[in-house]
């Protein structure tokens, strides 16, 4: 099974799934009932509007503290639907918060754990300071030495290609330098 990262999440994902499939809509339910536990709201509502209520809802799931508790919630709970057709998986993969419901349907980690530490991460990252990121591509040695104070290598992808994350200002500079080094 692959689970997504954030940016896959939209206002009524799964609402057929969640009306029409027990095992389905039972997994959100399970995970949102631990989750009021650590958010302090119903993530449903955020989920599943009322009628008129989704611009706002659709506004809130931008947000990492409902975004990253949201695809959890989904990609727990299609597994287990997949499961309980008899669909296994063989090995499990995600990225971002996905690799949180692998590691959940693995047996690293209790569903009770996880979703606290899933509330927690989409706290954590909604209260930093907002910022960017840029793909570059020669290896992150070079790059390093070309970074201000306020930016840093994200990731190390390959040889030649890295992600540089940081303020936002400062990393439209580094891509505007780059850029007209043809990089």
């Amino acid at each position: 099974f692959m689970f997504p990262g954030q940016g896959a999440q939209y206002v009524n994902m799964g609402q057929n799934l969640y009306r029409d499939e027990k095992i389905f809509k039972d997994a959100v339910d399970q995970c949102c009932d631990i989750l009021m536990q650590y958010m302090g709201e119903d993530l449903r509502l955020k989920l599943y509007p009322t009628a008129g209520d989704e611009v706002t809802a659709e506004l809130s799931l931008k947000e990492t503290y409902y975004t990253q508790p949201a695809l959890f919630t989904i990609g727990y709970a299609l597994s287990q639907l997949w499961m309980s057709w008899g669909v296994y998986p063989k090995a499990l993969i995600g990225h971002s918060i996905g690799e949180f419901v692998a590691a959940c349907i693995a047996g690293v980690m209790s569903l009770n754990d996880a979703l606290k530490l899933v509330a927690a991460r989409g706290k954590l990252m909604q209260n930093c300071p907002r910022g960017s990121m840029l793909s570059v591509r020669i290896a992150a040695e070079e790059v390093e030495k070309r970074l201000p104070a306020e930016l840093s290598i994200a990731a190390v992808n390959g040889p030649q290609l890295c992600v540089v994350a940081g303020n936002t200002e400062a990393i439209t500079k580094l891509q505007a330098e780059l850029e007209k080094e043809e990089i």
